[in-house]
């Protein structure tokens, strides 16, 4: 099966903020590095989760899939389609759509469901014959009930604000959807339904999916592969089942073994987290990790890992890759 979208090599440079004089002056401002090397793909409808601290870079790999920020270097492809001309752009917008983090915010307050949903086809240039039959079409498709198209944003609970914007994706039928944090903010109840409803249409219409999410508990319920993000590199990536049952890099480890469990038997592994996550201005030499690792050593401090292959379809950026302590089993820990 040909990837959905994928990215080759990628390196995506923001410019730093200036003084009022180069704001004014042709002067060429210096520019950071925001993401560095990635190399990811997304297979038709297949949900692949995106997961790292706030300031690993998630966010600006969304906005320059969707052609919101330029790449300085790498390979888009989506659909097939190289990403370097303004054709090739414009089919990846109509391939493709949004779910923004906040779901009331990111609708109009002053537009009516039936309107919001069907917005993307008259901005897209698509004659509706009956527009009120289109919006109770998409609603239906997202298990909203029809009196609902009547409703403004403010009307609506979390999840079914939530639903109306999964309807909204629909209304040009993607074959990819970015999605922001889809469950927060929702009960638990709830984050249910709406990552069971993704996963449908994952299934059924093969629509994909990137998820990115702070929430592991989404990750491991909706995500097929994973891609974990530090410092605007991945450093991990495989099959979600098989990352989470073994992870291969200490970060990895580290946010797994953080993750509230109610069992009492088990025991976290020690691989916590020390201080916060390092300034892109400041980089660290070597393994970008090396400052936060409980286990690095002295190679850890000057040698940047490159990625290698631990098992098929699993990538890590780690020298320790075969030593990260496991969580222990707690059948076993029980029995003792």
């Amino acid at each position: 099966m040909s990837d959905l979208y994928r990215i080759e090599g990628l390196r995506v440079d923001l410019p730093l903020p200036g003084d009022l004089l180069s704001a004014l002056l042709p002067i060429r401002r210096p520019r950071l590095t925001i993401l560095d090397q990635i190399d990811l793909a997304i297979a038709p409808g297949e949900t692949f989760g995106l997961v790292g601290e706030s300031g690993s870079g998630k966010t600006t790999l969304a906005r320059t899939m969707l052609g919101l920020a330029a790449p300085a270097a790498g390979r888009l492809v989506f659909r097939g389609a190289d990403l370097t001309g303004r054709a090739a752009w414009a089919g990846l917008r109509r391939g493709s759509a949004m779910m923004f983090q906040d779901p009331v915010g990111s609708l109009s307050p002053r537009m009516r469901v039936g309107a919001l949903v069907t917005e993307p086809l008259i901005i897209a240039g698509r004659p509706i014959a009956d527009r009120a039959a289109e919006a109770q079409r998409l609603l239906a498709r997202v298990g909203l009930p029809p009196g609902l198209a009547g409703r403004y944003p403010h009307e609506l609970s979390g999840g079914q604000a939530r639903r109306v914007c999964v309807a909204r994706a629909l209304a040009l039928d993607p074959a990819l959807i970015i999605a922001d944090e889809p469950t927060a903010g929702l009960d638990v109840s709830i984050q249910g339904e709406i990552l069971n409803l993704m996963a449908d249409l994952g299934r059924d219409q093969g629509v994909g999916f990137l998820v990115i999410t702070h929430n592991l508990a989404v990750i491991r319920h909706s995500a097929d592969r994973i891609g974990i993000l530090y410092l605007g590199r991945l450093v991990e990536t495989g099959p979600a089942a098989q990352v989470f049952a073994r992870p291969a890099h200490p970060y990895t480890a580290s946010l797994i073994a953080s993750e509230p469990n109610p069992d009492p038997r088990r025991r976290r592994a020690d691989l916590a987290i020390r201080g916060e996550i390092p300034s892109l201005l400041r980089r660290p030499a070597g393994c970008p990790f090396h400052t936060r690792c409980p286990i690095a050593v002295a190679k850890c401090r000057s040698i940047d890992p490159g990625p290698r292959a631990v098992a098929p379809g699993r990538m890590v950026r780690c020298h320790l890759a075969e030593d990260i302590p496991q969580p222990r089993n707690p059948a076993e820990e029980h029995s003792r």
